[in-house]
Parts: C-alpha cells; sequence; structure tokens
C-alpha cells in the first residue's frame, strides 16, 4: 500500500491486509529457508537434524541484537514517512546500513571463540561438530542478513512492502537449489551435509541482499546521497538497541532453555523440540507479518499527528493475528502428526515422531498470547516505546521462565510436558505485561521526531490528540 507522505492512513481491516500479504510472504520465506534447513537434512538422521536446526537457532541468537536494532528503522521512516519527510526516513536506511557492518565485525570475532563455547553444551559429540560446522560457515553472512533487514524495514516504512517480498523470494528460491545442489551434491558438486545448507544459506543471503541495495542505492532522486548526522545515528542507537536486546534476550533465554535445559533430554527430545519450534515459527510469521503492518500504521499514524488512530489500529491488527493463530493452534491440535512427519523424513511411526506429535500439541496453549505480544510489541516498538518491552522480556525471561524451566525439567524430572508448560506461561506473562503498558497510554508520550533535525530538516511535531481542546 502506497499512500503520499503526510497522509493520513485509513485503519481497515483491508488496509492492513494490504500492507501485510507482502511482509506475510517474506517473513514466511525467511522461516522456509530454516525450515528447508531442517527437512532437506532429516534424511541424515537425528544428529545432522540437530544439527542444523541447533546451529540455525543459536545463528539467530549472534543475529538478532543487530536485527532487533535495525527494526527501528521501520519506526523513524514510517513517522518521517508521515510527516512528510522522504529524506529523512532515507537517512534513518543508511544508519541500518551502518550497523549491519559493525554486526560483520561481530560475527568475524566470535568464530574463533565457537570451539569453546559450544564445548559448555552437553551436546553429543556428532551433534556438537555439525552445529560447529554450521555456525563456522553461517556467521559469514551476518552483516548480509542485518543489512537486508535494514533495507526492508526502511522500505516497509515507507508502505513499500512488496520489493522487499521479491528480494526474501528470490532468497527462498536460491536457498532451496543451494540445499539441493550442497546437501547431497548435484552436478558434480560436493556433498556437504549440514554445512551444505549453511553454504546455501550464506549464499542466497547475499545475492538478495546485493540486489535490493542495488535498486535502493539507484533510487531516492535528489535524496539518493542525504547527507547523514552522527547525533541521528546515536538517536537511532538510542531507541534501536533497545529493540535490538529486547530480542537477544528473549533469544538468549531460548537458546539457555534448549541448550542446558532440554539438551539433557537427549537428542530425539532436542531435534523433536528444534522441530516444533520451527513450525511454530513458521506458522507464527504471518502473525507477525501482520503486527510489523500494524506497527506502519501506527509509526504513520503518529506522524501526520492523528495517534487517537492508534487504538483501533491496534485492535484490527490484533482481531487479524489472533484469528490467524487460532488457526493454527487448531490445525496443531487436530493433526499433530501429520503437521510433524515433514522432520521425520516420511516415516509416520517411531519416538521422535510420538515426541513431536505430543509437545507440538502442548503448543497451542500459547497460541493467542503470541499474537497478543507480537501486536503490542510491534505498536509499541513504533511509537518509540523500547525500553518498558526490554525490561519485561529480561525479567520474565530470566527471573520467570529459565529457572521455572530449569527446577521443573532438571531438578523436579518434568521432562518434555514441563517445557511446553514454561513456554506458555512465559509468553503468557509477557502478552499481560505489554497489554497493561499500551492500555496505560505511555506510548503518547514518546516522539521519535522530536525536534532532534539538522537546519533546514522538516522539524514537525505531531501534538498529543490528547492535549487537544474538545472544541
Amino acid at each position: 500500500m502506497h499512500s503520499a507522505p503526510g497522509e493520513r492512513v485509513a485503519v481497515t481491516i483491508a488496509s492492513l491486509l494490504r500492507l501485510a500479504w507482502p511482509i506475510i510472504i517474506s517473513r514466511s520465506t525467511q522461516v522456509v529457508v530454516g525450515l528447508a534447513d531442517a527437512v532437506m537434512v532429516a534424511h541424515l538422521g537425528e544428529s545432522a537434524l540437530a544439527s542444523a536446526t541447533t546451529g540455525a537457532m543459536n545463528s539467530n541468537l549472534v543475529f538478532i541484537l543487530p536485527m532487533g536494532t535495525v527494526f527501528i528503522v521501520s519506526s523513524f521512516a514510517s513517522q518521517s514517512f508521515g510527516a512528510g519527510d522522504l529524506g529523512g526516513a532515507r537517512r534513518y536506511a543508511f544508519y541500518g546500513l551502518a550497523i549491519a557492518g559493525l554486526a560483520q565485525v561481530l560475527c568475524m570475532a566470535l568464530l574463533p571463540v565457537l570451539p569453546a563455547g559450544l564445548s559448555l553444551f552437553e551436546y553429543t559429540p556428532e551433534v556438537r561438530d555439525g552445529v560447529r560446522t554450521y555456525l563456522q560457515v553461517r556467521l559469514l553472512s551476518g552483516g548480509l542478513v542485518v543489512g537486508f533487514e535494514a533495507l526492508a524495514n526502511y522500505y516497509a516504512g515507507l508502505g513499500n512492502t512488496r520489493l522487499p517480498m521479491v528480494a526474501s523470494l528470490a532468497a527462498m528460491g536460491l536457498n532451496i537449489l543451494g540445499n539441493w545442489l550442497l546437501i547431497d551434491g548435484h552436478f558434480g558438486l560436493p556433498a556437504l551435509g549440514v554445512a551444505g545448507a549453511a553454504w546455501a544459506s550464506v549464499i542466497s543471503t547475499g545475492i538478495s541482499f546485493v540486489g535490493l541495495l542495488a535498486v535502493f542505492l539507484v533510487q531516492g532522486g535528489s535524496a539518493r546521497w542525504p547527507r547523514l548526522h552522527g547525533r541521528e545515528f546515536l538517536r537511532t542507537l538510542r531507541f534501536g538497541f533497545p529493540s535490538g536486546l529486547n530480542w537477544f534476550f528473549e533469544f538468549l533465554a531460548y537458546s539457555f532453555f534448549v541448550n542446558v535445559v532440554v539438551a539433557g533430554l537427549g537428542t530425539t527430545v532436542l531435534a523433536a523440540l528444534m522441530a516444533v519450534m520451527q513450525l511454530n515459527s513458521m506458522a507464527f510469521m504471518p502473525a507477525f507479518a501482520i503486527g510489523s503492518a500494524g506497527a506502519i500504521v501506527v509509526g504513520q499514524a503518529i506522524g501526520a499527528s492523528a495517534r487517537d488512530e492508534v487504538p483501533r489500529a491496534v485492535r484490527l491488527t490484533f482481531v487479524l493475528t489472533g484469528c490467524w493463530q487460532g488457526l493454527v493452534g487448531l490445525v496443531f491440535l487436530l493433526a499433530p502428526r501429520w503437521a510433524f512427519m515433514p522432520f521425520t523424513g516420511g516415516v509416520s511411526e517411531g519416538e521422535l515422531l510420538d515426541t513431536g506429535a505430543r509437545m507440538l500439541r502442548l503448543s497451542v496453549a500459547w497460541q493467542l498470547f503470541d499474537a497478543m505480544v507480537t501486536t503490542l510489541a510491534e505498536a509499541l516498538r513504533a511509537a518509540g516505546d523500547t525500553t518498558f518491552t526490554l525490561w519485561m522480556r529480561m525479567a520474565l525471561a530470566w527471573f520467570l521462565f529459565v529457572p521455572g524451566a530449569w527446577v521443573s525439567v532438571r531438578v523436579l524430572g518434568g521432562g518434555e510436558v514441563a517445557a511446553m508448560l514454561w513456554l506458555t506461561v512465559y509468553i503468557g506473562g509477557l502478552a499481560l505485561a505489554l497489554y497493561l503498558r499500551f492500555r496505560g497510554g505511555a506510548w503518547r508520550r514518546f516522539n521519535l521526531l522530536e525536534q532532534d533535525f539538522p537546519p533546514g530538516v522538516r522539524t514537525k511535531v505531531p501534538p498529543d490528540p490528547s492535549s487537544r481542546d474538545p472544541k
């Protein structure tokens, strides 16, 4: 959906869906990349499946801090667009690319310490070697992943969600092709197994990022090469870094949960959990995309001095995310074995399928909570209220979820059932905290564009509708 700069966005289910459907495809393709890695190595055995999925999760743990930071580019771009400042929106895209460069430096610095870090966890030797191999390749693309995310968020903030969708579709197709060529070896290429899945992800990400970057650099008209300002870059970090830490500490908690709490239950349970999380991630992405579309509308409304439209946008967004997650839960409840079977190599019996189906059915409990969390967290992020979400995620993850899961699973012997129930407790608690925060109205006091622009740049500061004269 494209609207003119400064034009108010009509908040309807139709307008949200017009924004959301390309994001749904984009986010879903990203999940398909991880899902393809898992499904296409599954025939190599449980250890290969555990290695590829755990390696992907741990690489995402590294990527998520800078990725979460550049999510704020969408907030700045959408508010600048709503205020009629296209040059300002473009500057924040460049700041996102600068963060991507820093992310690549971080990834390269981690490579020498991988073996020592992985030795701390209770993997079997075969799984540990597979995870290390995957990570040593996948970390080569950290800056590319973050750079792609920065540009996708820039275009989304402008209401152009279709261009990132095209780039994401290209990445997905290239990844699947690369997996087919490199995992088992075709057309004379070596059969690299788990490493082949990682190389396919690196190559596909690199090609799609370069293509999107080329389009970005040739567009922009007279503002193609805007003058950048250190003060604005620091402002990007000020609001973006808490957003990145939000995601990082949550992923860190999940990583601890998987690598410490669940890994000790054996390879079968670990492989089953990672497959269940892959399925939930894939099913969640349409809801996340709808939440992101809602955040774009929220940002543009705030930039256009229309804060009174925000609650309606959030309500409609939750209606859509809730309906989707409810449908997902129904499928997982009624047909868990059918949903899980792709991870068993088509085998219709066995311990892996039994365990995975049981865990998948338990995941039904958190589906609506997940819809509420993504809707509210994205809306608060669009308004600039990123620090509260950070503290709540940290508190609930590290003072409730992690110790509760550890005691229940490893001390009291609750097994995978207790592990899944603690995931529900965490997501439900976060949903309640974010709901109370949004309802309290603190987001109205935030303004990403508050008179921190260099001379000559539009400095429109939208007034708070709650303070307007009722006349």
